[in-house]
């Protein structure tokens, strides 16, 4: 129980990041890289803020609209330039590293000493850091999973969900698709820098090298909760999603603390997004052999 509830809590904080990426992955049909530089550009920008005295709350935003620009910067490089959606990415992503160094000043920033979101709410709640991680993230996680659903109700985001399905036919209809793809990547980069944000705020820095690996992390997810949790309606794929995240950082505990290396955890990772990724497939030879048979 030591070790649930906070795992939980660190599920919370990182489906935004899953969110984010199911957003390209699956909704625009993008294969997106940006994330790898928006989620630390997320924590540079909210904690050197909040070291320099701004309200936690305002940090977060602030970070949320240089995530949204990160995403249009790849849109514009996709869309305008022709650059193939995926060279794009790793192009912002590779530029960001440099901007994360800029915004911070130096490779890390602790925030030592600094309020945050989690010990606002612990103050007003009187309950421990971690439950308050806990409570935040649920309520954070509720909010934007809450406002993505009745986005993509929407016009613009039926539009949006449209453009990755099929782009002839919403192209036919008269929708500016480059535009609808940007809207996606700044919505997408926007939420992976909240996540950003909020994760560096709950360890307590920043760090340059934080991104490294975020893509197969947010992909894990994606793919966790689709194969345990399906995909019936949108709804559920997104319940499924952030359900994804708590799985997967429930596994990545179990295996800490059945005694696997920390430096072997993004191998692990990447067999784990391989063998889910690859589930249809083995249910689709064992169901022909039932056939068969």
């Amino acid at each position: 129980m030591d070790i649930l509830l906070p795992t939980i809590a660190q599920g919370l904080l990182w489906s935004l990041l899953a969110l984010g990426v199911y957003i390209t992955f699956r909704v625009l049909d993008v294969a997106d890289m940006t994330v790898e530089g928006s989620f630390p550009l997320g924590a540079a920008v909210a904690v050197t803020l909040m070291v320099k005295g701004t309200n936690p709350i305002l940090a977060i935003f602030a970070a949320a609209l240089a995530g949204g620009l990160a995403g249009l910067i790849t849109g514009f490089l996709h869309t305008k330039l022709k650059i193939p959606a995926l060279l794009a990415g790793i192009l912002t992503m590779i530029a960001l590293y440099s901007v994360n160094l800029r915004v911070m000043g130096k490779a890390n920033v602790s925030l030592l000493g600094q309020d945050t979101a989690f010990s606002v709410v612990q103050d007003l709640l009187g309950s421990s850091y971690s439950n308050a991680i806990l409570i935040m993230g649920f309520i954070i996680c509720l909010f934007f999973s809450v406002l993505i659903y009745w986005f993509f109700g929407t016009e613009i985001g039926a539009a949006i969900r449209a453009t990755g399905f099929n782009p002839q036919m919403i192209r036919a209809q008269g929708v500016d698709t480059d535009l609808m793809l940007n809207l996606g990547l700044l919505l997408s980069n926007a939420l992976v820098a909240v996540a950003g944000s909020l994760v560096a705020q709950s360890n307590g820095f920043a760090d340059v090298g934080m991104g490294v690996g975020t893509i197969v992390i947010g992909l894990a997810s994606v793919i966790i909760g689709e194969v345990l949790f399906g995909t019936r309606s949108f709804k559920n794929s997104l319940i499924s999603v952030i359900l994804g995240s708590i799985v997967y950082r429930l596994v990545i505990a179990l295996v800490l603390q059945l005694g696997m290396p920390p430096n072997d955890l993004k191998l692990f990772t990447a067999v784990l997004v391989a063998l889910a990724l690859s589930l249809p497939m083995f249910k689709g030879k064992l169901l022909g052999r039932k056939v068969g048979q």
